[in-house]
């Protein structure tokens, strides 16, 4: 008996909020490890949104109806800044399904080379998101958890391209402010 996996409708509804990361980089080739804290606001997007629409035309695609669309901000300080300064930024992402537990998705940039990229999306049977992301030289893979309500965890893998080895790993752990729900 197959276990009904979850919809990306489902977990995206779940992960909208504010959280708390906690996120440590292990970047292999240098033998360097980074940790970083940040708060991360994730919050749908209308999909008649100017933002949506932009990405949809560099794309060269037709508004797809049946898309979700988040905005995902960020405000990050790493241990790595001497200064203690912070850094922020927002990606927009645009969920296309293909059917209830894999799809496309679309973004504004990406996460491992600043550029448009799509990423193919999966549901595993423990009901873990996967993003796979292949860009011009490396390859990012994602699995995104959640351990409870609250608290969720993201694993991320990036390869070379051309003889796939680890170049980075992360894992973060992202706590909800309860108190944003409230809102």
């Amino acid at each position: 008996m197959t276990k009904n996996l979850t919809t990306i409708n489902q977990f995206i509804d779940k992960s909208i909020g504010e959280w708390k990361s906690i996120r440590s980089t292990h970047t292999l080739a240098f033998q360097e490890f980074e940790n970083t804290t940040s708060k991360i606001y994730i919050k749908n997007i209308n999909s008649k949104n100017k933002k949506v629409i932009q990405i949809f035309k560099n794309y060269k695609l037709s508004l797809n109806t049946k898309s979700i669309a988040i905005s995902v901000k960020w405000q990050a300080f790493s241990d790595w800044e001497e200064d203690n300064m912070s850094e922020g930024d927002e990606t927009i992402l645009i969920f296309l399904p293909k059917d209830e537990n894999t799809g496309i998705v679309l973004r504004n940039k990406g996460y491992t080379e600043s550029f448009i990229s799509s990423s193919n999306y999966f549901f595993d049977e423990q009901n873990n998101l996967h993003i796979k992301t292949i860009y011009k030289s490396k390859v990012s893979e994602e699995i995104i958890s959640f351990l409870s309500t609250h608290i969720r965890s993201r694993f991320s893998t990036i390869r070379n391209l051309e003889n796939n080895s680890v170049i980075q790993t992360s894992h973060t752990s992202e706590i909800r402010n309860l108190a944003s729900l409230k809102d």
